[in-house]
């Protein structure tokens, strides 16, 4: 139970770190979800007539990442051609899964919450929708798959 006077985290303040190199400014994260598949099962010779259920293996959703589109960028189609090129045979792409960070921050601009990506690669990347009659900020989206989510206590 919180404490008496504590509010919430705002989920407005974050920043991704894409590998150690590289960061990048979005506007949304989402996908930072996991489930355990569940087994069921039924000996034939059981009294009981239902399944028992047990733990399976873990799934985790693709990661979305959205960004406003700034002339002359192109990271999210580049990270992307890093795993299309790998696909292809050329090992210029050998390093195209990386460690993805995401840190909630506070006022102070600390980590809250980080989760991690383990082994993160750009599946789809997607330019934004034109629409003649719009008043909106042009943004693309990124897909990351990954092999794995890790949510790391803050220090």
């Amino acid at each position: 139970m919180p404490a008496k006077g504590q509010y919430p985290i705002p989920k407005f303040h974050f920043q991704v770190e894409w590998g150690n190199d590289f960061r990048i400014g979005f506007t949304e994260v989402s996908g930072l979800d996991f489930e355990t598949e569940v087994i069921e099962y039924r000996e034939g010779s059981s009294k009981k007539y239902n399944k028992t259920k047990q733990p399976g293996l873990t799934k985790y959703s693709d990661v979305t990442l959205k960004r406003g589109t700034f002339e002359g960028d192109f990271d999210f189609f580049n990270l992307w051609k890093q795993t299309f090129y790998f696909q292809e045979g050329n090992k210029t792409g050998d390093k195209y899964r990386r460690t993805v960070t995401i840190k909630l921050l506070n006022e102070n601009h600390e980590p809250i919450i980080t989760w991690q990506l383990e082994n993160a690669w750009a599946k789809k990347v997607q330019s934004t929708d034109l629409k003649a009659d719009a008043n909106e900020v042009a943004i693309e989206t990124m897909e990351l798959a990954h092999e794995g989510l890790t949510i790391l206590e803050a220090k």
